[in-house]
């Protein structure tokens, strides 16, 4: 599935996001989300969301 439009997202969904500061490597960080932080229906990067543990990132795969 595609982590650049929100509507295939739901809190309690499993997804790879990439952190701020793990943008230059692409390294994933894996978890649960807790809620969507962007708004617009789709961002070129990703939608923002913050998973369970509090971290925040960028939707790159969705599991």
């Amino acid at each position: 599935m595609d982590g650049t439009a929100r509507v295939n997202i739901k809190p309690g969904m499993e997804v790879g996001i990439v952190l701020k500061k793990d943008q230059r490597t692409g390294h994933l960080t894996f978890g649960i989300v807790q809620n969507i932080l962007t708004k617009s229906a789709t961002h070129p990067h990703g939608i923002k969301v913050r998973l369970t543990d509090g971290q925040i990132g960028r939707v790159k795969e969705i599991k």
